[in-house]
């Protein structure tokens, strides 16, 4: 790497300068053409990886039964990837518990599951009306607000002041020219004043209708779980606890015979075939999403670490595509280090702006920080 190039260069100029003092003549160098690097600038080694990516393993043994997939494929999440043979128990005892609980919840009175009803739909209410309520500027209408407020104190003045001038006119006759002008001011004045509180009262209610609305929401669905509960506590209550707890240990039973994608991405590797006997220590089914890559860094010390910030560009190049560069950015600096030879060391991690098909999880990357 270009970390090197110093060192090597330093141990070129030595082996010259010992050369020339050994020999009869001395013998012409030439130095050593060096890329030029900005003092700023930092250049480290990093490993390519992708945004997503894990290892899938079977959390119990058993002899794999049926493998779904191929490096390759294309998964969506929740897709089956792979199962084991002793699958069928697990199956099976999920059945069993799901088929129990549906026939206790069959059973509860039809109160119950309208209370049931209830809930859920005052779960509905309430997420929208709290997203109605993130969805709300309330600092640019509060901003708003100030801004009318001060409008109605100025608007305040001139009608106090449109009042101080009819009152000196006040008690002449009504046909008066100036006595009409004063209440014509007055008047003008006054409904620009009741327009600017009616602007104020429609702005208030933008913030305070939303809020009401989402706080109303948070109520109704906290007395309509109230009411829920309490309509457990009845007869079969403790039954259907039971068999709750029954049906949700039988899913975790199962998901340990059976590999699930966590997201959707492709399929990276399979590393167990039908009839191989596995267990937790076996890494079975490898999914990544390649869409977006991420460099980490595995050499930045804590001289270097200072030099770079988050959201700093950066120039990539694969040590195995000596052709390709591509652009990317920091994103993470890691608060925590490792020790490695006597240095301590700290993860950057470095999203790539930019993409190419011969990519490979795991590649060698030069990264360059450049200097801001």
């Amino acid at each position: 790497m270009k970390k090197n190039v110093l060192k090597i260069s330093s141990f070129i100029i030595l082996v010259s300068f010992l050369l020339m003092a050994c020999g009869a003549q001395p013998a012409e160098t030439t130095s050593p053409v060096e890329e030029v690097v900005s003092a700023n600038e930092v250049i480290a080694e990093g490993r390519l990886e992708p945004i997503q990516g894990t290892n899938l393993t079977f959390q119990v043994r058993g002899v794999v039964e049926a493998v779904f997939v191929k490096a390759g494929d294309s998964v969506r999440k929740g897709d089956i990837l792979a199962r084991l043979a002793n699958a069928g128990a697990a199956e099976a005892q999920l059945v069993i518990a799901q088929n129990a609980y549906d026939l206790l919840l069959r059973n509860e009175s039809g109160d119950r599951a309208k209370l049931w009803q209830t809930y859920m739909d005052a779960q509905v209410a309430r997420a929208n009306a709290e997203e109605d309520w993130e969805d709300l500027n309330v600092d640019s209408i509060e901003d708003r607000i100030q801004d009318i407020e001060a409008d109605i104190e100025d608007l305040r003045e001139d009608l106090q002041d449109a009042q101080d001038e009819f009152d000196k006119y006040k008690n002449l006759d009504e046909d008066n020219s100036r006595r009409k002008t004063a209440e014509d001011d007055l008047e003008d004045a006054q409904e620009k004043l009741n327009d600017k509180i009616r602007e104020l009262e429609a702005e208030v209610r933008k913030r305070d209708q939303v809020k009401a609305v989402y706080d109303s929401a948070l109520a109704a669905e906290v007395e309509a779980k109230h009411q829920y509960e309490i309509s457990l506590d009845g007869p079969n209550a403790d039954q259907l606890a039971l068999a709750k707890a029954n049906l949700d240990a039988a899913q975790d039973a199962l998901s340990n015979y059976v590999l699930v994608a966590p997201f959707d991405g492709v399929i990276a590797d399979v590393n167990v075939k039908v009839g191989e006997q596995v267990g937790p220590e076996n890494r079975a089914v490898s999914i990544a999403n390649f869409g977006s890559w991420i460099v980490k860094t595995t050499d930045v010390t804590e001289l270097e670490v200072v030099k770079i910030s988050v959201g700093q560009k950066v120039i990539l190049s694969p040590d195995a595509l000596p052709d390709l560069q591509l652009a990317g950015e920091v994103v993470e600096i890691s608060n925590a280090f490792t020790q490695q030879g006597g240095d301590i060391l700290y993860t950057v991690r470095i999203k790539l702006n930019e993409n190419d098909d011969r990519l490979k999880w795991g590649m060698t990357m030069e990264v360059r920080f450049l200097a801001e």
